[in-house]
C-alpha cells in the first residue's frame, strides 16, 4: 500500500479554531473483515407510574476482540408518549457456547405530558 496523502484543513468561525489533516489512500486494503449486528431488548425505569420497553438491532460491529455497537431507537407507547434513546454498546460478555453478548445502558429523552426522562438496561444477544 501506497504512503497516504495528507491535506491539512484548517476551520475557524470566531468562537473554535479547529485542525483536520485528512489522509488520502489510493489502495484498499486487502484484509476482509466480517461484521456482524445483535438484537437488543431491555426496559426503562418505573417513572411517572409507567416504564417502556425497548427493542431493536444494533449497528454492525467487526468480528474482533472488545468491539461495540452503535444502537438508536423509540420506546414503546406508554402512558400517551414515546422516548427516543441511542449509545454505544459495553464491550463483549463471552458466554461458554463461545458466543457473546453486550450490556445496553443509559438515560432517554425528555417526554411526556409531566416531562421526564427514564433509564434504561438491556441486553443485545
Amino acid at each position: 500500500m501506497k504512503k497516504p496523502e495528507h491535506t491539512t484543513v484548517q476551520m475557524k468561525d470566531g468562537l473554535h479554531d479547529h485542525r483536520f489533516e485528512i489522509a488520502f489512500f489510493e489502495e484498499k486494503a486487502s484484509i476482509s473483515q466480517n461484521f456482524h449486528r445483535h438484537r437488543y431488548e431491555g426496559e426503562t425505569s418505573f417513572d411517572v407510574g409507567h416504564r417502556h420497553g425497548l427493542r431493536g438491532v444494533t449497528a454492525p460491529a467487526p468480528d474482533v476482540p472488545d468491539h461495540v455497537h452503535e444502537y438508536k431507537g423509540t420506546t414503546s407507547f406508554d402512558d400517551g408518549h414515546v422516548h427516543h434513546f441511542g449509545g454505544v454498546t459495553g464491550p463483549p460478555v463471552e458466554t461458554p457456547d463461545g458466543g457473546h453478548y453486550h450490556i445496553i445502558e443509559g438515560e432517554t429523552t425528555v417526554n411526556g405530558a409531566m416531562p421526564h426522562a427514564h433509564t434504561y438496561e438491556g441486553i443485545a444477544n
